[in-house]
């Protein structure tokens, strides 16, 4: 008879503690909202809704422009300055544009154009210049050849390359480096004789090269379309 007492008490005391822990704590009933994630930045607070006025401009926060720090890895000028917007135009046409890759391709091409010319050797000449360029040489070169006229033209070293304009032209991208270099240029006549230069004398030569390139072809190649010297 004890026993079974007891485990009425018993019975009455765990109903009691379940409808007071039942009040305390409430009862999932599907509208208490979902699991609160505390990892996230908001403390799972819910997403409010896109508002639909004037007020998505007030929330708008622009990510910085990395162009500038671009710029600044590639060696283009300050924001202010007129060859960083054409450098950003011309990346802007061709995203993979690089202009330290751009210069280093750009010396190879002078090495190339200068022994070229220097040799005569119309085929390599043809495949760097634009038409109007190869028609100036081609002309230097026939001239030359018809005078019985040889130029050892010697390259010693390239002193500097530095990107000093660049734009687009339409489709086109434009860049034009100025090179000093130091060479040794002789011209001799049919005997031999020196008729212009100094075998011996090493002179720093500044050039100011143009290239372009068409954006919107798959030839990556860049022509060479103006050259100009300072005396």
């Amino acid at each position: 008879m004890g026993d079974g007492l007891d485990i009425i008490i018993f019975a009455v005391i765990a109903a009691f503690l379940f409808f007071r822990l039942r009040n305390v704590l409430g009862r999932r009933d599907g509208h208490e909202g979902g699991y609160r994630d505390p990892f996230r930045p908001d403390n799972g607070a819910a997403t409010p809704s896109k508002p639909t006025d004037a007020a998505d401009d007030d929330n708008i926060v622009q990510l910085p422009d990395r162009t500038a720090e671009s710029d600044a890895e590639d060696g283009a000028a300050p924001s202010a300055d007129p060859l960083m917007a054409g450098l950003t135009r011309i990346r802007v046409a061709d995203p993979a544009f690089d202009a330290q890759g751009f210069l280093n391709g750009a010396r190879i091409a002078f090495e190339m154009v200068v022994a070229a010319f220097a040799s005569g050797d119309r085929g390599t000449l043809k495949s760097m210049l634009s038409g109007e360029v190869f028609g100036n040489f081609d002309r230097v070169i026939r001239d030359r050849e018809q005078a019985g006229e040889t130029v050892e033209d010697t390259l010693v070293g390239i002193k500097s390359a530095d990107i000093v304009e660049a734009d687009m032209n339409g489709r086109d991208a434009v860049v034009t480096v100025k090179f000093v270099s130091e060479q040794i240029n002789v011209t001799r006549d049919a005997k031999g004789d020196v008729v212009d230069g100094d075998p011996v004398t090493v002179i720093e030569v500044t050039d100011f090269w143009t290239f372009a390139r068409d954006t919107r072809s798959s030839d990556p190649n860049w022509s060479l379309v103006a050259t100009r010297s300072l005396d």
